[in-house]
């Protein structure tokens, strides 16, 4: 069976993998949710164990929904005698978008008056409402034209773990301290001894989910007590009590097994009166300590490692005060420099007010309220040693050269990056000869205005002597951090080397560190040290333009998307719809991160794990505007090799197919020594070369960089 399971934006791959973590058979992220697949006993699993869910709805019907009166008769339809009986109590909850039905409320209603009737029709009492704690809890959807008819198997949200008795200021949820801790690693961390410090802690909650989370205990076993979630006559009762006892059994030994390593501070004495309260409540007054402390005199923990985990303050309620967030960060890189910490902060600003070196940011909603999540580590970095001969020296006389012709290209730039909005340019490519290498310049987004750089090193020729190479990487980077004033730690290098077939595109740090940039208003994420090439072709700039104007209101198609980049823009722009085509899994999360990051997602985004030539073939679709950018070559395992030149023919042919009337092909390609075959492409197709247009001027000294080509359908 599919059902749905819902979680806070921002979630849901987390939840995706959590849910095949306790065994269901499929787990697809969409926005707020996961579309899932799995028996009853599964979906019962997963309101017992989910740390991460809000509701679990098990759908009963589907129809479509263009008034009122079609809703009500929908409702009207269902054997809703076999769902309930007239003694069990019942509430709605409806969530409508789109101008079919405006208001939930008046919806919910609808449903109401059409359970209640058709329970008369077949001559029943009519069932109570109780909208606190009904034994039967319904949900409709309303989205597009479609209900979905759903039982909230949950009975309620299921952030509600059954012990928070005091509620400190803007209470974190649950399911959005468990999200914390995930990321901090926090049960691997425990496993080996570890500590978890809270220097901030409110109410406690990040604290109480930890040790439950730490001792094993399932987060819906105490939510209800003993008595099943729900009355509906659909749940099974009998696998509810067998999981129910096996989670106590759990329980059990995890608390035994617990260890008093979690530590709670707070600048507030009511906070810490209500945390102490709400440990207690959980059973857990042994087991984490409070103090009263303000963050900037933190002391360090007995434990040698560990994480931490805060929720500081950052919304209209509480003052989001920068220089609360720096004393944060100082304390915790004197207190713990070591250590992990994964901290929720109320905007990247904010984020970047710590001081904190981010590994990976993530973006979140708690409530309406859009969070940037930070996880460091370690805290600190530790510092490298300065030797004598390690003293700042002047520029060498070839260092200076370059810094020079850096300024020089600064200069030419200015009015055209201040013209156009560019943030993200390529700044040098190889203008001196034997400083061989392209620097690329991103511009943080966001509000700090950070600059980072990309410096590809191209490989030198064999004739050069491994010192001579050396010595002209060395003062390559000493021109770029003179005249951009930036330390190491923002400078990304890279040397692309020649290979069979082609450059060779590998890994090449585990920072997992990224950043967000803006081009044609939408957000991205880039990452500058991972791998050879950063989530963002530059070269394209212009011609993703170019598609995004023309994409509005129509349907996009991008094969071999990659990161996703012309989808995103595209979407912003206005598409219709948009699909996105690759084979590789982990460019389309990254796809779906950066349309996450733009508020976009849904059925009108649609991303494609597959070969993109053999989907295209067997794909019925039409599509108004088309970007094709496949790779030189391509030898994966999943997937019959490709060779541009080889298979471009076959391939425009069938993207043309899929036009529709009066649609567009862009077809781009960075093989050198690629030929166009004009001849065989006239026969379906009108072809323009327009790669000169697609050029801007960062990227002028290396035109030949991609071509590009319009085609239209014959």
């Amino acid at each position: 069976m599919k059902f749905f399971v819902s979680c806070a934006k921002g979630l849901e791959y987390l939840l995706a993998d959590e849910l095949l973590a306790l065994g269901l058979p499929r787990a697809t992220a969409t926005v707020a949710g996961v579309n899932a697949e799995g028996t009853m006993n599964d979906a019962q699993r997963v309101v017992l164990w989910s740390r991460l869910a809000s509701r679990v709805l098990w759908p009963l019907h589907s129809f479509e929904c263009p008034d009122d009166t079609a809703l009500y008769q929908g409702v009207l339809a269902i054997d809703w005698e076999n769902q309930t009986t007239a003694d069990r109590t019942l509430a709605v909850d409806a969530h409508v978008s789109g101008e079919q039905i405006t208001h939930a409320r008046f919806a919910a209603q609808r449903v109401k008056d059409a359970v209640v009737d058709r329970m008369r029709g077949q001559g029943l009492e009519r069932p109570s409402v109780n909208v606190e704690l009904p034994d039967v809890r319904i949900n409709l959807s309303l989205r597009k034209g479609i209900a979905t008819i759903s039982i909230d198997l949950g009975g309620g949200p299921l952030h509600r773990r059954g012990w928070r008795m005091a509620a400190h200021d803007a209470p974190l949820k649950e399911n959005l301290a468990a999200a914390l801790l995930i990321r901090a690693q926090w049960p691997k961390i425990h496993a080996e001894g570890g500590a978890l410090l809270d220097p901030m802690c409110g109410g406690g909650t990040l604290l109480v989910e930890g040790a439950l989370m730490a001792a094993d205990v399932a987060p819906g076993l105490h939510r209800h007590g003993s008595i099943p979630p729900t009355r509906w006559l659909g749940f099974d009762q009998a696998n509810w009590k067998a999981l129910f006892a096996e989670a106590r059994s759990r329980e059990a030994a995890g608390r035994a097994a617990l260890k008093p390593v979690i530590h709670g501070s707070d600048i507030d004495p009511r906070a810490i009166a209500s945390a102490r309260q709400n440990a207690e409540e959980a059973g857990l007054s042994q087991i984490i300590q409070f103090s009263v402390a303000d963050v900037a005199l933190l002391q360090a923990p007995p434990q040698a490692r560990g994480c931490v985990v805060c929720n500081p303050p950052y919304d209209e309620r509480l003052a989001a005060d920068e220089a609360l967030y720096r004393d944060l960060g100082d304390a915790l890189k004197r207190a713990v420099p070591g250590w992990r910490a994964s901290i929720l902060c109320g905007t990247a600003e904010l984020g970047f007010a710590t001081g904190l070196r981010a590994r990976k940011t993530y973006q979140l909603f708690n409530g309406a309220l859009e969070c940037t999540q930070l996880v460091v580590d370690p805290i600190k970095m530790p510092e490298r040693e300065r030797t004598a001969d390690q003293a700042p020296r002047e520029l060498s006389e070839g260092a200076q050269m370059v810094a020079n012709r850096l300024r020089k290209n600064l200069r030419k730039y200015k009015a055209w990056l201040a013209r156009s909005g560019v943030s993200c340019y390529r700044v040098y490519d190889a203008d001196l000869p034997e400083y061989a290498a392209a620097i690329d310049v991103y511009t943080e987004a966001g509000g700090s205005g950070r600059i980072w750089l990309h410096v590809q090193e191209y490989a030198a020729p064999a004739a050069i002597p491994e010192a001579d190479v050396k010595r002209r990487r060395n003062e390559l980077l000493a021109a770029a951090r003179e005249v951009f004033g930036l330390e190491h730690d923002r400078i990304a290098l890279k040397t692309r080397e020649r290979g069979k077939g082609g450059s060779k595109y590998g890994r090449m740090e585990k920072r997992e560190q990224f950043i967000k940039v803006s081009e044609h208003g939408a957000l991205l994420q880039v990452n500058l040290f991972d791998y050879l090439d950063t989530g963002l072709f530059l070269d394209h700039r212009p011609l993703r333009a170019q598609m995004a104007r023309e994409a509005e209101g129509k349907r996009f198609l991008n094969l071999f998307c990659y990161t996703g980049v012309a989808s995103v823009q595209a979407a912003v722009a206005g598409a219709l719809s948009t699909t996105s085509v690759d084979l590789s899994a982990t460019y389309l999360e990254w796809c779906a991160d950066n349309m996450a990051l733009n508020g976009l997602g849904g059925r009108e985004h649609r991303l494609v794990q597959a070969d993109a030539l053999r989907w295209l073939e067997a794909e019925t679709w039409q599509y108004d505007v088309i970007f094709c950018d496949p790779p030189t070559f391509s030898n994966s395992a999943r997937a019959e090799d490709f060779d541009v030149q080889r298979e471009h023919v076959r391939l425009l042919m069938a993207a043309v197919q899929r036009l529709a009337p009066g649609g567009v092909l862009y077809f781009s390609n960075n093989f050198r020594r690629f030929k166009l075959d004009e001849q065989a492409i006239a026969g379906f197709a009108h072809c323009e070369e327009i790669s000169p247009r697609t050029i801007d001027p960062d990227f002028e000294r290396n035109a030949r960089i991609h071509r590009a080509w319009r085609l239209t359908a014959l």
